[in-house]
């Protein structure tokens, strides 16, 4: 009764469910595209500006470079003697800390010796330097002193490509790889230090400065798409627009207009804040929809950057942040089903004009709602996606009814190409069949191949091969639809089955499994069959593996097919390459996933190609339960040659022969299997489960070619065993010939 009252609800929903994941996978990828980017930078900006401004932080006070200061020096490029005379006057004030954001690479006289008597002795200045950029043209040395006393940090900014700053420096990273340590970076370490607050490095990327931890910036982090995230950069949380902080100019200083203890114990910055300087930026609170602001000048940046870093260490101040990117995508997702819902709740109600009027009055509250939400988060320093929800929640509402239409049409033409109609039907009222392209999920695999039937269809006529194929298959196919599992692809006489895409159930690894059996069951009537067109019997090795891949349509707009990709594939097929004829093979994850209703005859541990290391894997011989199906165990009875027959051998790498050839000779045979003794004895025994090829030797003449798979069992004196996968008819038929005279004589 409940599960027909969700089968109703999601039914009754289903608009839903196919148009809000398909808009959310559009958006993201539009987003991610960059297309999105400029309008969620301006959506930033908005609300950057709409949150009620900070007071202003009084620990840092700035001595502007104006036109004035200009117009009363008589040049535009001070001399020395004019910042030594300035940092004097500074220095007397006892600040904490004294950031010269002016370049003094070069000497400029009068006055050089004595500024730089005045580096020397002040030990609480940090000066600036350039190091983004090229070394001849845009890099631009500190002065010796400071850069030798570890007083200077780099003062680059990070524009974004709409000229804005929003985001800072802790340190930028060169490309040999070393970390140059941001202007505002040392005046906060060297201002904490009186508080005994340091920078401690707690993870790889996380430092710990007092209250707070920094994390970097990511390229996707917030609204920005594949930016550069270089060095160590964080979102800048401004106080405020442009001279928000307190700043005097540097005449004021000069002629003592301001008092005595105006710096005592503060943050001194000095800059040049006018326009012809040409260290005005852009930043969140320089234009609105309507009219351009005031930029802001780099000083006024740092001491934004400063202050943020200074206030979220001793106060505590939250530091911007965004979520991860599948956070990001479930909101969009959920916004998408917001706006797909509301459309949908009203599209059957009171008619056309009552559905409009109340489709448009619930978007409204719906966007009000969005925007409301977002910038409640904004002021809790959250910068969660605004214009993708938006976008989200639009679309759907837009485009629902043609969705489900051209959905329902589109999803029928590409299951209709390998699934059956029932299928085809479910997938279009079930909603997790609607979740195609590249979906990420839990499935089971199973995989099946013959042994040796590639050197039998060498011998065969092409027309041959195929009758044997097709009637093979179509036994196998019979089975498959049976237990209800997906044939994704049919490659030559090997199968690829899925079970749990494209519609999971709770039960896909144990009707895996008992697929896997029946089908081994099967080839009972498909030899009948064999031996009645007077052909060998042919013998099948399964593997079967649980595990997460990705599954959806692969191709192109001309040619599309459903497939499965991933690592667990290839484990798959490694597994089945373990198999002999009549086997089955499954994964620890299968079995796991089974339970204990699975018969296992064995187990072994093998290291398959592209795996870091060892599995085990299990040899299945039936399954219990409902299934009660199981396999038929046929011993092998080994019986000693009265003459050995030589041969020579060659181990097989996958599909590749070997070039090294061992010696040997076949000494005990059974109906399917062979102990072979090898000339050097056990220093070259071949491995468990390696292929071979072998020779035999009658008569002085060498026999066609004749191939088998190396069993774990042991012989004595460095014998082996193998089981035979592909024989040709002389050479099987003198085998078996021998095998029952071997049988007669021990029966006497």
């Amino acid at each position: 009764m409940l599960w027909n009252k969700l089968t109703y609800f999601f039914n009754q929903w289903y608009g839903v469910w196919i148009t809000a994941p398909s808009i959310t996978g559009l958006v993201i990828l539009i987003r991610f595209m960059g297309l999105l980017q400029f309008w969620e930078w301006g959506a930033y900006d908005v609300y950057m500006r709409m949150r009620p401004l900070e007071n202003p932080d009084n620990r840092i006070a700035i001595v502007g470079i104006n036109e004035d200061d200009v117009r009363a020096i008589g040049q535009p490029i001070f001399p020395d003697a004019i910042y030594a005379k300035l940092l004097k006057k500074l220095k007397a004030m006892e600040p904490k800390v004294i950031g010269l954001d002016i370049y003094r690479d070069l000497p400029v006289e009068p006055g050089h010796q004595e500024l730089l008597e005045v580096f020397e002795s002040t030990s609480n200045l940090v000066g600036i330097k350039k190091v983004v950029g090229e070394r001849q043209k845009d890099v631009i040395e500190a002065a010796p002193t400071l850069e030798n006393n570890n007083q200077a940090g780099s003062n680059d900014l990070k524009v974004d490509s709409d000229e804005r700053v929003r985001r800072g420096y802790l340190f930028v990273t060169l490309e040999n790889g070393e970390n140059v340590w941001s202007f505002a970076s040392h005046i906060v370490v060297r201002y904490l230090e009186n508080f005994d607050i340091s920078l401690e490095k707690i993870d790889d990327d996380k430092f710990q400065l007092g209250k707070t931890i920094l994390e970097p910036f990511e390229a996707n982090d917030g609204g920005y798409v594949h930016a550069d995230a270089g060095g160590y950069q964080i979102f800048l949380n401004y106080r405020g627009p442009s001279r928000y902080f307190e700043t005097v100019s540097l005449m004021d200083i000069l002629e003592d207009r301001v008092p005595n203890d105006w710096g005592r114990d503060r943050i001194i910055l000095i800059g040049a804040v006018s326009e012809s300087f040409n260290d005005l930026f852009p930043t969140p609170y320089s234009s609105t929809l309507t009219k351009i602001l005031e930029p802001m000048s780099g000083v006024e940046i740092h001491a934004n950057l400063i202050s943020q870093l200074i206030n979220s260490a001793i106060d505590g101040r939250s530091m911007i942040r965004s979520w991860g990117e599948p956070l990001e995508w479930i909101w969009i997702l959920f916004w998408s089903g917001i706006g797909a819902a509301t459309t949908w709740r009203w599209r059957t109600t009171g008619g056309v004009s009552y559905f409009s009027i109340w489709k448009v009055v619930a978007m409204f509250v719906a966007g009000g709602v969005l925007l409301a939400s977002t910038y409640i988060a904004f002021l809790w320093s959250w910068w969660l996606p605004i214009v993708p929800a938006f976008l989200g929640m639009t679309t759907s509402a837009v485009v629902i009814t043609a969705y489900i239409a051209r959905t329902a049409q589109n999803i029928r033409q590409t299951f209709g190409r390998y699934l059956t109609d029932e299928v085809v039907a479910t997938l279009l009222e079930s909603p997790e069949g609607l979740k195609l392209g590249g979906e990420r999920r839990k499935i089971t695999i199973l995989t099946s191949d013959l042994r040796g039937f590639t050197a039998t269809s060498e011998r065969l006529p092409p027309e041959e091969v195929v009758k044997i194929l097709n009637f093979y298959l179509g036994y196998m196919a019979d089975v498959i639809t049976k237990h209800q599992g997906t044939i994704d692809e049919f490659m030559g006489d090997g199968i690829l089955v899925l079970f749990g895409a494209p519609i999971t159930r709770n039960n896909d690894p144990t009707r895996a499994v008992a697929c896997a059996v029946d089908m081994q069951l099967a080839m009972a009537p498909v030899n009948k069959q064999m031996k009645e067109w007077g052909l060998p019997p042919l013998e099948m090795g399964i593997g079967i593996n649980t595990g997460e891949v990705v599954v959806g349509n692969i191709g192109s707009l001309k040619r599309t097919k459903y497939g499965v990709v991933g690592s667990q594939v290839n484990l798959t097929y490694r597994i089945e390459s373990y198999t002999t004829g009549g086997q089955i093979l499954i994964s620890g994850t299968t079995l796991k996933e089974v339970g204990s209703i699975i018969e296992i005859n064995g187990e072994k541990e093998v290291m398959p190609k592209g795996v870091k290391k060892q599995i085990t894997i299990y040899d299945v011989g039936g399954i219990r339960g409902k299934y009660n199906l199981f396999l038929r165990k046929e011993e092998e009875i080994y019986l000693p040659l009265k003459e050995e027959i030589l041969l020579h051998y060659i181990v097989l790498d996958g599909k590749n022969v070997g070039n090294l050839v061992q010696n040997g000779s076949l000494v005990k045979l059974s109906a399917k299997e062979a102990e072979i003794h090898g000339e050097k004895g056990e220093e070259d025994i071949p491995g468990a489960l390696m292929n071979i090829k072998l020779n035999l030797l009658w008569d002085g003449k060498e026999s066609e070619d004749v191939y088998g798979k190396v069993l774990e069992k042991k012989g004595e004196n460095g014998n082996f065993y193998i089981k035979f996968t592909a024989k040709p008819p002389d050479v099987a038929a003198k085998l078996e010939s021998l095998y029952k005279s071997l049988q007669s004589n021990s029966n006497p």
